[in-house]
């Protein structure tokens, strides 16, 4: 249960400071690694490297951020690769039929970049041996299909940070796609860095049930302003709810890629995801015959998340907060999650000096201290 999956659930109702990326170090899930015997292409071969995207390109969010990380590891390897991308493929057969097309004309190494991917692409993988997968979000895995994710939660952790010094309602408004792991984890993870710098400043969730649907997302901004959010946020692609803040007057903060064009003046940072490192390392392995099937988990300190520029409106005491935290997470120091963790009623979830584990980060299903309401429940 991860990102991208459809599933029905009940609806709820220029900068000053820029951080510099770090590529150092290593994080990946803890799983034993499937190797797989490969040789290096020859001096004059070309890559053939596909993409597979559930959402437009123009979307200014998740499907734009992974073709800026294609375009980046096109910059970076020139004439050694030549890729190609299929936006807005829904999940299931029709998924199957555009990975297994981009097989079929040749691409030896794809990128399927939605959770809803992941059968489809192991079925794929199957009849194609000699062709290399990765998968984004998902956790199967077998010998010639990788996995990868980004460590959200960090930059999620931050710009909590952030709204908590910058709310004068202490009421947050957080607009949610899907009420799964990676989603609720990531409101979780707002949510601790929010109450790190105001304990008494509280979330608000609406579902909106979708990825990107800007007017959905609209809907579901000013209906958290309506409750008296003052800060918006959000787990969703487009940039409906930075726009509305502009229009009120408040602040909001983006997700998945630096979406202050949308708002200069309510847009305080957003979390980013920066996959073009990722994207160029894998092209690269193919090409050296080092391509392994692993299942890689990145945070800030690998490049693969980070928040963008922040608007120099924030306080330089509160800059340097978030610069302090950064670097503790860059360095393993702290984590989002450091116990002692609460959940709603009270119930230490992670003791104190404990961390919640990766096992359990991916299957979060509940709500920490400090976010209202309750999750929905599936229904049938």
């Amino acid at each position: 249960m991860e990102r991208r999956k459809f599933l029905k659930y009940i609806t709820l109702a220029g900068t000053s400071f820029t951080f510099a990326s770090c590529t150092q170090g290593s994080q990946s899930r803890p799983q034993d690694e499937v190797v797989v015997p490969a040789s290096p292409m020859a001096a004059n071969e070309l890559l053939k490297v596909g993409f597979v995207y559930v959402g437009p390109v123009v979307d200014f969010g998740w499907t734009y951020a992974h073709d800026l990380g294609r375009r980046e590891m096109e910059a970076n390897l020139q004439e050694k690769v030549k890729t190609t991308f299929v936006e807005n493929v829904s999940e299931g057969e029709d998924a199957e039929r555009v990975i297994r097309q981009l097989a079929l004309e040749g691409h030896k190494l794809i990128f399927t970049t939605s959770f809803g991917y992941m059968n489809p692409t192991l079925r794929v993988a199957k009849d194609f041996p000699n062709v290399f997968f990765e998968h984004c979000t998902g956790y199967k895995r077998v010998k010639n299909v990788g996995t990868y994710l980004g460590r959200f939660e960090e930059p999620r952790y931050l710009i909590g940070m952030i709204a908590g010094k910058m709310t004068k309602s202490n009421v947050i408004g957080f607009i949610g796609s899907y009420p799964i792991p990676e989603v609720i984890r990531g409101i979780g993870a707002f949510t601790q860095g929010l109450r790190e710098t105001n304990p008494k400043a509280k979330v608000r969730v609406v579902w909106v049930q979708s990825w990107y649907e800007p007017a959905k997302e609209r809907a579901a901004a000013q209906a958290l302003v309506n409750l008296g959010a003052d800060v918006l946020t959000q787990y969703t692609d487009s940039a409906a709810a930075i726009q509305l803040a502009e229009e009120k007057g408040i602040y909001a903060f983006g997700y998945n890629t630096d979406m202050s064009p949308f708002g200069s003046k309510a847009h305080l940072t957003s979390a980013i995801n920066k996959w073009g490192k990722f994207y160029t390392d894998k092209a690269l392995s193919v090409i050296n015959g080092t391509w392994k099937s692993e299942a890689v988990w990145y945070g800030i300190a690998q490049g693969m998340v980070d928040v963008s520029p922040l608007n120099p409106i924030i306080p330089q005491d509160v800059q340097q907060l978030v610069t302090a935290k950064r670097q503790q997470f860059m360095s393993g120091a702290a984590h989002p999650f450091d116990g002692p963790v609460k959940d709603q009623k009270g119930v230490v979830r992670v003791s104190k000096g404990q961390v919640l584990s990766d096992k359990e980060q991916m299957v979060m299903d509940w709500y920490v201290q400090g976010i209202e309401g309750s999750i929905p429940k599936k229904t049938s």
